[in-house]
């Protein structure tokens, strides 16, 4: 990470471009991509689709929702694309026989199914839901799955920090209240530093954790090295963006494993704290990039649904398509 703080932006998606798989008739369902979002309740459906449609969108092969039945019956309705499992429970709504231990069970038996995990959209606070995630990231630091924390996943980190710390297999994407609270949780005067150090002290209080503090511009960090990711944006701050934002950075999580069990020929060149910094840095940029794009649409109007369809438009913009065999010829 330390060498890509003296490149350009345009050079650091170049090396996002490198870790980006070809599409290639020798690759089987699953290989490019086997993502969870685990969250969504009663009162919120659309975070966990936003977050599974843009992992979706960008490429994943297979993408999971796993969330409350109650929700899992109005997520069908948006799409027939995503797979759909209604595990998670509300305390009030364990049924006669289920546990917290029954239903963290079935959530961490798809565990081995999986390549990476997204934890909070849509999850809420109820104590039921959160020590479900808090036991299947657990089981998840054992398995060595990657995972992404934000919304209320992002509330584990701040008041169980000991499940994220040290774990660098997990990126945590705070907006600015999020991260005030995190860094209050670690004792971290706010007020003190600029933005950037202040992602910095984040992540190492953390143990090394990814950071990614939203704004006007995207601070990253690993705690020894940051990065800014300033492209532009769209000027609407809908609730849900986020959601894009997690999706994204979940595909190009999986994406790093294939490059990294070399699914394809390549220099392999990039080691594994690179490519987690460029899974940070590309996620940003496709989501600033779709948020553009559905603002130029779409202007005040715009809602976080928007930026969905704008997943591909935007992961070419930035990023790029590799050449075909067949486009070689």
């Amino acid at each position: 990470m330390a060498a890509l703080g003296n490149m350009t932006r345009k050079d650091i998606l170049g090396k996002v471009y490198k870790m980006v798989p070809p599409m290639l008739e020798k690759f089987h369902k699953g290989q490019l991509g086997r993502v969870a979002v685990i969250g969504g309740s009663e009162d919120y459906t659309g975070a966990p689709y936003f977050s599974a449609a843009a992992s979706a969108k960008l490429g994943c092969d297979m993408s999971h929702v796993i969330c409350e039945p109650g929700a899992g019956q109005v997520i069908k309705t948006y799409s027939p694309n995503l797979m759909v499992h209604p595990y998670m429970r509300q305390e009030k709504n364990l049924q006669n026989g289920e546990t917290i231990d029954s239903v963290a069970a079935n959530v961490i038996a798809m565990l081995d199914r999986l390549h990476v995990i997204v934890i909070g959209p849509g999850l809420g606070r109820d104590p039921a839901m959160q020590e479900v995630c808090a036991r299947v990231i657990v089981e998840a630091k054992k398995k060595g799955v990657s995972f992404v924390l934000d919304a209320d996943g992002l509330y584990l980190a701040q008041t169980r920090p000991e499940l994220v710390k040290g774990y660098k297999e997990c990126i945590l994407t705070p907006n600015v209240v999020e991260f005030g609270r995190l860094a209050k949780s670690q004792n971290i005067d706010v007020e003190r530093e600029e933005e950037g150090k202040l992602c910095e002290k984040l992540a190492q209080a953390l143990g090394g954790v990814t950071v990614i503090k939203k704004g006007k511009v995207d601070f990253i960090s690993n705690g020894s090295h940051t990065l800014v990711s300033d492209g532009e944006g769209g000027l609407k701050r809908s609730g849900g963006q986020g959601d894009t934002l997690t999706g994204s950075l979940a595909t190009l999580l999986c994406y790093r494993k294939a490059y990294l069990e070399k699914l394809w020929e390549h220099e392999g060149e990039m080691g594994s704290e690179e490519l987690l910094a460029l899974c940070a840095y590309g996620g940003s940029a496709v989501t600033r990039e779709c948020s553009r794009l559905a603002f130029k649409k779409l202007g005040r109007s715009m809602q976080a649904a928007d930026l969905t369809e704008h997943v591909h438009p935007a992961f070419l913009d930035v990023i790029g398509e590799k050449p075909t065999e067949e486009s070689k010829l």
